[in-house]
C-alpha cells in the first residue's frame, strides 16, 4: 500500500501546489502588514501636521 503511494505522483503535485499557496500567503501577509505600518505612519504625520 505505502510503495503505491509512494510511487504516486499525483499526491506529489498536490503538496507542491500547497507548499507553493503556503509561499504566496506568507509573502501576502508580509506585504500587508509593512503596507499597514507605512499608512498608519503616514496617516500619524499628516495628522500631526495639520493639528
Amino acid at each position: 500500500m505505502f510503495k503505491t503511494l509512494w510511487k504516486d505522483e499525483e499526491g506529489l503535485t498536490t503538496v507542491e501546489y500547497a507548499l507553493l499557496l503556503v509561499l504566496v500567503v506568507i509573502v501576502a501577509i508580509t506585504a500587508w502588514t509593512t503596507l499597514g505600518t507605512g499608512v498608519k505612519d503616514k496617516v500619524t504625520e499628516v495628522t500631526n501636521q495639520l493639528a
